[in-house]
């Protein structure tokens, strides 16, 4: 009983979540509640409380200014037409109805890396892909289940992604490392997706017409125009550049940034590198025609992610430390440790934990910035091995706790994710309410399928270590200890 109650708060955090409290309002709350529970049942002074939540925060004073640049490097994709550029080199190919899914897919996933926003690249690219998938006679739930799946997939590996770097941070690994770690998998991942989107087209016998991104976007109804000026003003203005056209030379900042991203480089190097390079392009192509402008831009951008992703930041991470101070974790700490005997045994548990937390809170990030101290426990104090072994495992961890909220969110008919993708979809193309639910959406979503079972098979299995880069170490260079 002593154990459920050290462990209220995280269910607090869930009930008030789920009850659609902002996660600014209930991380508070719950802090407030767990600072409680440790002096009354944990017997901890209030002071010791209060060091321990500053204590957690000191590790993630760095993860503020990478989300910053972050925030400051997707508003300038998107703004200065590098965005447009992805979009624009895709749809130049000609699409029929049997590719627009799998072009849908792709695009999105690269548009998703691009500026780091999966709700964002959804809102962008719904109005196009949806429309021209009207024009030439496609599945509309194949269509929105890839573009579903695509914006997720820059979220899970993406430099800017706010996911990517706070399950990095929290697990005390490199981005890069980590993008590195799973950067295999992952574009097996997105190649296994195109390849069942494609398939799945070709069984249902979709024609070969093919369509006009500038017919579209002119069919898109005015309605849907002020729904996205008033929701998303960004898809506005990338819609624009889309149809009027920008350089192709324009996706330069985005290839600077990978490749500099694939070197090692140092992550804040990688982003000040895609703001610079957005400006220098976007001043040649005609997007950028005042530079205090740009700065101007940079700076709300860096306002945009201390207004709620920095404080959000702050408050998690004192509600962690005070969380530990008090040993809340240890129940599920025994309760996992009674079930596993190996240490893929143990790995395959944080996946699937970090899985259930998802569905537990219906948000990505509140399920990160939860179960991510919690598996890292789990390993931390369960698991032996060399410097080098642990810091794989801890890579793994934050692929895990990112991957299973962006990709899991895909497969949990009442998350946040699934909302509010349904809401756009039904708002630029009002054709599908009614026509397709959120079940159809999840049965259709191969990228994310794909992506969740693959990670927890390989990792159970070890088969991981036919995919570079990805392999776990094994028993003996690491040891599972009670």
């Amino acid at each position: 009983m002593l154990a459920l109650i050290k462990l209220s708060p995280v269910i607090v955090l869930g009930v008030l979540m789920r009850l659609g409290l902002d996660i600014l309002l209930a991380a508070p709350l719950a802090l407030v509640y767990a600072i409680l529970i440790g002096m009354i049942f944990g017997g901890v002074k209030f002071n010791d409380l209060m060091d321990a939540a500053i204590e957690n925060l000191k590790h993630i004073l760095v993860v503020f200014l990478i989300l910053q640049m972050a925030y400051a490097v997707a508003t300038c994709f998107m703004e200065t037409g590098v965005a447009a550029s992805i979009i624009n080199m895709a749809l130049s190919l000609g699409l029929t109805a049997k590719l627009v899914a799998v072009v849908s897919l792709v695009v999105t996933a690269i548009l998703s890396i691009a500026t780091g926003t999966s709700w964002g690249t959804f809102a962008a690219c719904a109005p196009i892909f949806l429309w021209l998938n009207h024009i030439v006679g496609g599945s509309n739930v194949l269509t929105i289940a890839a573009i579903a799946g695509g914006s997720c997939f820059g979220d899970n590996i993406g430099l800017i992604s706010d996911t990517t770097v706070v399950s990095s941070s929290l697990q005390g690994v490199v981005i890069t490392d980590r993008v590195r770690h799973q950067g295999v998998w992952s574009f097996l991942c997105l190649v296994g997706g195109a390849a069942a989107f494609y398939f799945a087209a070709v069984n249902m016998g979709l024609p070969d017409t093919v369509g006009n991104a500038n017919e579209a976007i002119a069919q898109i109804p005015q309605t849907v125009w002020a729904a996205l000026e008033e929701k998303r003003p960004a898809a506005v203005t990338l819609l624009n550049q889309v149809r009027a056209g920008v350089p192709y030379y324009m996706v330069i900042p985005l290839i600077c940034v990978l490749v500099l991203a694939g070197m090692g480089t140092n992550t804040l190097v990688c982003l000040g590198t895609g703001i610079l390079g957005s400006l220098i392009c976007g001043y040649f192509a005609g997007t950028v025609t005042d530079i205090m402008k740009f700065l101007e831009m940079v700076q709300s951008s860096f306002a945009d992610a201390g207004s709620w992703v920095i404080v959000m930041m702050l408050w998690i991470g004192a509600f962690g430390g005070v969380m530990r101070r008090m040993n809340a974790f240890d129940a599920i700490a025994k309760i996992v440790m009674s079930c596993v005997h190996k240490v893929r045994h143990l790995m395959f548990a944080n996946g699937l934990l970090c899985l259930i937390g998802n569905a537990a809170l219906a948000d990505e990030m509140a399920q990160i910035v939860t179960m991510s101290p919690i598996i890292k426990d789990l390993t931390d104090n369960h698991i032996k091995g060399d410097e080098k072994a642990l810091y794989k495992l801890a890579l793994r961890n934050a692929t895990f706790a990112d991957a299973m909220g962006v990709f899991g969110s895909q497969l949990i008919p009442w998350h946040v994710y699934l909302a509010f993708f349904a809401g756009i979809t039904y708002a630029v193309y009002p054709m599908a309410e009614g026509a397709i639910s959120l079940m159809d959406i999840i049965m259709h979503n191969y990228l994310a399928w794909i992506a969740v079972l693959s990670m927890l098979i390989l990792t159970l299995t070890g088969l991981d270590r036919f995919v570079p880069l990805f392999g776990l170490p094994s028993e003996p260079e690491v040891e599972h200890v009670k």
